[in-house]
């Protein structure tokens, strides 16, 4: 209620409490005017109720909530049911317009002032977690491959005669997907083993630019984010030679606004070199729905060009869980869920390698990684070898979720191209491996569970090729084994 109202109010109700009413209410307006006049992350996190007032007020100011609106038109806001636009707490329009997703409707002032606040607050956190000279980004409602698929669109009407996108192999399907939609050749520069770890070839990168001309080459596609004995792409050197060669470079950070590690790789890329924009999921980051991504760079009209190509309107779904969510948490919770990460990697780390020991398995020496974890699995692929591959079947029927068990020599076709060893991100990885990680809003008792079911499991596929040993009929001395003949 306005001053006006509450004035009325006391009318009816006692004086004093009517303003102690207006008092409380002014207490949750501070915080929404702060919201306004600041647009960054507020340090701590406000009450759902702040939030849903916020909200509310947001959406009186879309004509479809107008009490007199009188809507002729194709897209008017209409919602059959009342199920869904509470879901959406009632701001139906979407963001953008048809020609650019960051424009303001004039249907739909909350909407718009929802979209500006939400990509104003994540670009705070994106500084807030490392990457403190980024200019610019906005929220896509799409996930990171499509949104990668975004970017390469973008950069083909900067480089119309550009074919290809040089590539350090990472074996996960949409990033690949995201080259070839776009409608370029990716060029797979395969990683070279160091230790236990996979990393960047840089001497095959620049001999692919020299071979292909850097005229013909769209960008280089690099990774932070990966999973073990993957680890993240070496940035800096590849921003380096991005900048001399004249060529873009685009960063997938899937899951990396997590790791200060990763945001320091971009920012420390970006100081010495040239990265062009850099993509992020919301769903791994900020633990939202799927759906979303954040498409972001250090030149502010190189991001507003990407998001002028988007065609049209777009949902407000990632906008508004994403804001919902890093209001309730506050600056303060954020960087409290990233502290907690890094110490329970600390915790799955040991408690993996320790397993390992036990099972006559070591952990992969991964210090790169600063998200996922890799143990051996010698002994399992020595036992049998389907036992590696029943391994993982073992602990998804166990509701372990997200762990992966990575076995020898698997082949993967996608859109033409032959991947061997694929998931492994190498043609011929020395050892089968099971990854685990440690993302944010895991607990301690994610690990221990996990641990405790892997080992059980371990123990089981132990048991059932002993007995099978056992079972087998055993020939007597000096008798000779003609059975395979």
């Amino acid at each position: 209620m306005n001053s006006e109202n509450f004035s009325l109010s006391e009318k009816i109700v006692s004086t004093s409490y009517v303003r102690q009413g207006s008092q409380a209410r002014r207490s949750h307006e501070q915080l929404i005017r702060l919201l306004l006049e600041q647009g960054k992350c507020p340090e701590e996190g406000w009450s759902e109720s702040t939030v849903e007032l916020f909200l509310s007020e947001l959406a009186v100011m879309d004509s479809n909530n107008f009490l007199g609106n009188c809507g002729v038109g194709e897209r008017e806001g209409r919602v059959a049911s009342s199920l869904v636009a509470r879901r959406h707490y009632r701001l139906i329009h979407g963001i953008g317009r048809s020609g650019d997703i960051a424009a303001v409707q004039p249907k739909a002032a909350g909407s718009s002032l929802l979209n500006k606040l939400t990509n104003s607050v994540v670009l705070d956190i994106l500084k807030l977690s490392g990457v403190r000279s980024v200019a610019s980004c906005f929220v896509v409602p799409l996930a990171t491959g499509m949104s990668l698929t975004l970017c390469f669109l973008t950069l083909r009407h900067r480089r119309p005669k550009a074919r290809y996108i040089i590539w350090p192999r990472i074996d996960q399907k949409s990033c690949f997907k995201a080259m070839i939609t776009a409608g370029f050749e990716p060029v797979v520069v395969e990683n070279v083993l160091e230790g236990d770890e996979l990393r960047t070839d840089l001497e095959a990168v620049e001999r692919k630019i020299e071979e292909l001309g850097a005229e013909n080459i769209l960008c280089v596609h690099s990774t932070t984010s990966c999973f073990a004995p993957r680890v993240p792409d070496r940035l800096e050197e590849l921003s380096i030679l991005c900048a001399k060669q004249n060529i873009p470079h685009i960063v997938n950070n899937a899951y990396g606004v997590q790791s200060s590690k990763c945001m320091h790789l971009i920012q420390q890329g970006a100081r010495v070199g040239r990265i062009d924009a850099f993509v992020q999921s919301l769903d791994k980051n900020f633990m939202v729905p799927v759906g979303g991504a954040i498409i972001a760079g250090f030149d502010e009209s190189f991001v507003q060009e990407i998001s002028q190509m988007y065609p049209g309107r777009a949902s407000a779904s990632p906008s508004l869980d994403v804001l919902i969510t890093l209001l309730t948490l506050g600056a303060s919770g954020y960087k409290k869920l990233l502290s907690e990460r890094k110490e329970i990697y600390l915790l799955l780390a040991q408690e993996l390698k320790s397993l390992a020991s036990a099972h006559g398995e070591r952990l992969l020496h991964t210090p790169h990684n600063p998200i996922s974890l890799a143990m051996s699995l010698d002994g399992l692929q020595a036992e049998s070898d389907g036992a590696v591959t029943q391994l993982g079947s073992m602990l998804f029927t166990r509701q372990v979720s997200g762990a992966r068990v990575i076995p020898l020599g698997k082949e993967q076709t996608i859109s033409g191209h032959t991947f061997r060893g694929f998931m492994s991100h190498s043609d011929a990885y020395p050892c089968p491996y099971l990854n685990a990680a440690s993302a944010v809003g895991i607990t301690r008792e994610d690990v221990t569970l996990c641990m405790k079911r892997l080992e059980k499991c371990l123990k089981t596929l132990k048991k059932e090729k002993n007995v099978a040993r056992s079972s087998s009929p055993v020939l007597p001395p000096c008798q000779e084994d003609t059975t395979g003949e």
